[in-house]
């Protein structure tokens, strides 16, 4: 079974000596509970898995019960160690407050249940996270799968990667385009809004919130006003309750905000937001057009493109600490400025052969960035920029 780079992390810390509850924090249908029992089958002491996925009622009582399952399980083996793993932990109420308590009595009586925590929904699980267990968790993010991912598990070339996606459990289904299709709607888009969005946070406009996904979807890579977008939905409401949403489409891991590159970080976070999905899937599962079709489409595969190297970066960005911005003035701009450790990087993406270069010589001439760098055939070609990290760069 393919395991990703991610599994020897949290192995690694697993066996690590007790100090912090592990968190793996993702969107849904990237791997997280695979992961997960990889890890259980491969440390080297007993382990225990449950899943609050269903879960109606009783949600401290059956997290009691799992920790003292452990506790029992430990004692019994005499093991050194002993690893509960508790699945879907944000769909418990008040988890935060009942993992705080067993694992400080834990740490009271020298107890050494490890715990490793994982849900979908990583804004829950980080206001639970900071509310109750500040200094005892450290945060490990499992976004959707890269294209050295994909192309190693399932051999999936770069075209096929930029069409379908980094979904693992839909790579067997790619030869039937329409049940493709079907199971990226029905499994991740609809399952992502209604129960990681909808039944866990209260939002007044769940048909707007569902608008505003499509319209992002539709417009990945361009950059729309709030005031703007509200026409284009038909929407009433405020501008305030459409970037809320946005945040939590962003959380969910299906469509971010990116804001706009300034040196002036109220001007940046006043700035209309640039579409950015967080994983092309989304966009091919709600086009008519065929993967074969959209091919011989220049300029809609190129925006496609695009939205693949914005996936890539905004992905990276939670994992290797760089931040995401675009840039334009008047008629310049620059499709991705990456920022980390106070240098800055310009990105621009070509899928054509030729590309102008005027946005890119104005960024430079104005920020003096640590580079510049032309993704496409007259520069870093795309396969390469897609199997590295990003971060890598600075």
């Amino acid at each position: 079974m393919y395991q990703r780079p991610l599994f020897q992390l949290i192995k690694t810390r697993m066996v690590e000596p007790r100090r912090f509850i592990q968190v793996v924090a993702g969107p849904r249908q990237v791997g997280k509970t695979t992961l997960v029992t990889q890890v259980m089958k491969q440390v080297p002491f007993p382990a225990h898995y449950a899943t609050a996925d269903g879960l109606v009622t009783g949600g401290s009582v059956w997290i009691k019960e799992q920790w003292d399952f452990a506790r029992i399980r430990q004692e019994q083996n005499s093991s050194v160690s002993f690893l509960l793993i508790l699945d879907e932990i944000q769909k418990v109420e008040n988890w935060s407050e009942t993992i705080k308590r067993e694992w400080d009595a834990d740490s009271l009586n020298g107890i050494p249940v490890k715990v490793l925590l994982s849900g979908s929904s990583r804004l829950l699980l980080q206001q639970g996270l900071s509310e109750s267990l500040t200094g005892r968790f450290e945060m490990i993010y499992a976004g959707h799968w890269s294209f050295s991912e994909m192309h190693s598990a399932f051999d999936i070339n770069l075209n096929q990667y930029i069409w379908f996606g980094g979904y693992p459990g839909s790579a067997g289904i790619m030869d039937d385009e329409v049940r493709w299709k079907q199971y990226i709607s029905d499994s991740i888009i609809e399952t992502s809004i209604s129960k990681d969005i909808l039944m866990l946070t209260r939002v007044e406009k769940p048909a707007l919130l569902r608008r505003l996904f499509e319209f992002g979807c539709s417009y990945s890579g361009q950059v729309f006003s709030y005031t703007k977008m509200l026409g284009q939905l038909v929407a009433s409401g405020n501008t305030t309750t459409l970037s809320h949403y946005l945040e939590l489409l962003s959380q969910a891991g299906l469509l971010a905000g990116i804001e706009k590159f300034s040196l002036n970080e109220t001007r940046q976070r006043s700035s209309s937001p640039k579409f950015q999905i967080f994983n092309t899937a989304l966009i091919s599962a709600q086009r008519y057009e065929s993967y074969t079709e959209l091919l011989n489409q220049p300029a809609q595969w190129g925006r496609l493109v695009e939205s693949a190297v914005g996936a890539h970066l905004v992905n990276h960005a939670l994992t290797d600490r760089i931040e995401v911005n675009y840039w334009r003035d008047r008629n310049d701009e620059v499709d991705f400025v990456i920022q980390k450790n106070g240098k800055v990087i310009g990105l621009e993406v070509s899928s054509g052969e030729g590309h102008k270069r005027k946005g890119m010589d104005a960024f430079q001439k104005r920020f003096q960035p640590h580079r510049i760098l032309l993704i496409g055939k007259t520069g870093m070609p795309l396969n390469e920029f897609l199997k590295i990290n990003p971060g890598d760069l600075f």
